[in-house]
């Protein structure tokens, strides 16, 4: 069998963990697919994830002034979530939250999630979800995409039946504003339990009331394809903490057995943009040193030619995941604003929109290289204390 291992940029790694994969190896047989220091699997089906982010618990700190909580959905497939209600008096906004990882590593409890969900709670003024999902390769997908729907069915159930259990959360939210989203695999799950909704968000749809879907955030969202794009081809940034190889061996690891990567969970402009016109309105967040950075224009573009509405948010200067790992120099910078707004917001706006909407096909390729390199904004649905969509009229 032939190894294949993978390297994760950005991550130190604890020399220990080789000593522990020799053993390993001499345990489990040979090692045939690895992405250093983050996941391990053997050729009899052993999976191992070195802890190289340390889980952490429900505490935050008490300026933040956020309560979080760990709650149970169903314990035989371990599917739980860390809830995070900021002490406010006012109703706030719902937010399911999908962590990152390649659909095969991540936890709600790592460090950097727990950090990045307390902070969003506390600055943008929102309920978060975070949820725990089934991961691959033990569960390829749909698993990651029932868990997500069974979540939402959940909060439904909870907030219909008016749940006193669950009424310290309960009280806070605005159940006719709740979003999905996610950061890389998670966005890729919020994206998928969306289209699972379909027509949902509608404010009397039965499937969802009395929740009402307002829209989805989809920020560095993990898509692929057999073709690549220029931003895969790129060299790789030291900023960005996915490799083009690491990202073949998480589709490898997560798709159904004898998939390539023109499967629609992949690739979702591969059976064109039928699907897309089910969806809610939704902002994508672009990073300009990512390698998905190509296919993440080229979804929004998809977008706007099947008539959504659709806002594309661009970072400079940072790559894959800095808003988690903080792997840059700009990173926290970055991080602050897409939490609390910052200069030139929704710079890429209804003009960029319809631009690229009446652009050949060829004029679309110049704008994705062009668009996310020009383009320094913040995610502004957060200002305010609140999330907010605005939607535009896109030309189709």
């Amino acid at each position: 069998m032939i190894r294949s291992r993978r390297k994760m940029a950005s991550l130190s790694l604890d020399p220990r963990l080789s000593i522990h994969a020799v053993k390993n190896h001499q345990q489990h047989g040979a090692l045939v697919e690895e992405i250093e220091g983050l996941i391990r699997v053997y050729k009899d089906g052993h999976v191992e994830r070195p802890p190289i982010i340390p889980d952490v618990s429900c505490s935050t700190l008490p300026q933040l002034r956020v309560t979080a909580t760990d709650v149970v959905i169903d314990r035989f497939t371990n599917l739980w979530m860390r809830v995070y209600v900021p002490q406010r008096s006012a109703k706030l906004p719902l937010l399911v939250y999908f962590h990152g990882g390649g659909f095969c590593v991540g936890s709600p409890a790592w460090s950097c999630y727990h950090d990045f969900m307390a902070n969003l709670a506390s600055t943008a003024g929102c309920v978060i979800m975070s949820v725990n999902y089934r991961l691959a390769p033990e569960n390829h997908l749909p698993a990651a995409y029932e868990d997500g729907f069974k979540t939402v069915m959940w909060v439904k159930e909870q907030a219909a039946n008016g749940s006193t259990e669950h009424s310290w959360w309960l009280n806070t939210s605005n159940l006719s504003r709740f979003f999905l989203a996610g950061d890389s695999a998670g966005a890729n799950i919020a994206h998928n339990v969306a289209i699972r909704l379909g027509s949902s968000r509608a404010s009397n749809s039965a499937i969802l009331k009395p929740l009402c879907h307002r829209g989805s955030i989809l920020i560095q969202p993990f898509f692929g394809g057999e073709a690549r794009t220029a931003s895969e081809g790129a060299p790789q940034s030291p900023r960005s903490a996915l490799t083009l190889s690491a990202s073949d061996t998480y589709w490898r690891l997560s798709l159904p057995a004898g998939s390539n990567r023109e499967h629609p969970w992949c690739n979702p402009l591969v059976d064109g943009t039928a699907k897309l016109i089910t969806l809610p309105a939704m902002m994508v967040c672009v990073s300009d040193m990512d390698i998905l950075r190509d296919r993440n224009v080229e979804f929004c573009s998809a977008m706007v030619n099947a008539g959504k509405a659709v806002q594309m948010v661009a970072h400079k200067g940072v790559g894959h995941a800095f808003q988690i790992l903080h792997n840059s120099p700009l990173s926290k910078a970055r991080a602050h604003e897409m939490t609390v707004g910052g200069p030139g917001s929704w710079s890429s706006s209804k003009r960029e929109a319809e631009r690229m909407a009446r652009t050949s096909t060829e004029n679309k390729k110049k704008s994705r290289k062009q668009l996310a390199l020009e383009t320094d904004i913040a995610i502004a649905s957060y200002t305010s204390k609140r999330l907010v969509f605005k939607e535009y009229p896109l030309s189709k």
